[in-house]
């Protein structure tokens, strides 16, 4: 790797979630920035991982990223597609499911997340976002549960102003849960289920993430530093985003 390779942050927080993936591991995954960095995985370091998707796909392939959980191209690549009860009473409940990969709008200091309104109430809110979909079982049911979102006052909130997935609290048992932002990692304390940052990524400093939370973050003693980016997974990340932008006319970036 060449030592001014360029990269942005967001290619930096996809990256890095990618590398998370383990070759064999089941993943439900989420649409957006989820499903950019799961796919990236597969096509570099765990070719094996099995992606599903809510709509009924398991083992997708997608040559490109898909627009939603409907797009064809999941189950033209699928190695199966199955009824969506299937998915959630058999793999999702039946705990077969790895990890769980989610986006979200506000996250709050315990990981329960809100992708349903900003704002207002909920019956006149300021934004009105996508919803629920599956991420409420999701976020319950997979063995671990990785967020991925970009890191500010925006979106990691002290209080939701709506939670559509319920993570968890300080005394609620949880399944292992990490979030992977464009500044850096956070873990949910295993006693606690507070999280708490425990890597930045290259050039990034601790009170860049403080100043970044809506709460007081809390910051573990021994911090690690995130990997920069390789020129083979930035190459295989743009190559992806190019694809999908000549076949859709968007990158899939957004969440």
């Amino acid at each position: 790797m060449s030592a001014d390779l360029q990269y942005t942050p967001d290619e930096m927080m996809t990256i890095a979630a990618s590398r998370k993936l383990r070759n064999g591991d089941v993943c439900f995954v989420g649409i957006g920035k989820p499903s950019a960095a799961a796919n990236l995985a597969r096509i570099t370091h765990a070719p094996g991982v099995v992606l599903i998707y809510e709509s009924g796909t398991i083992g997708a392939k997608p040559d490109v990223l898909p627009l939603s959980i409907g797009d064809g191209e999941l189950a033209d690549h699928a190695e199966t597609v199955v009824s969506v009860p299937e998915i959630f009473r058999y793999w999702l409940q039946g705990g077969r499911v790895d990890v769980g990969f989610l986006g979200a709008a506000q996250i709050d200091k315990f990981a329960n997340l809100n992708t349903t309104v900003i704002g207002g109430t909920y019956e006149k809110p300021k934004v009105r976002l996508p919803g629920a979909g599956g991420a409420p079982e999701i976020a319950s049911g997979g063995k671990e549960i990785w967020i991925i979102a970009n890191h500010s006052k925006r979106t990691f909130v002290d209080k939701l102003d709506f939670c559509t997935s319920a993570a968890g609290n300080s005394k609620s048992k949880r399944a292992p849960t990490t979030v992977i932002t464009d500044l850096g990692v956070m873990v949910a304390d295993p006693v606690t289920g507070e999280l708490t940052l425990t890597a930045l990524h290259p050039g990034i400093a601790v009170e860049q993430a403080k100043e970044a939370t809506g709460w007081n973050l809390q910051v573990v003693d021994q911090l690690n530093q995130t990997a920069p980016p390789t020129i083979d997974e930035l190459t295989a990340l743009r190559d992806l985003y190019k694809r999908t932008a000549a076949a859709h006319g968007t990158s899939g970036e957004a969440d």
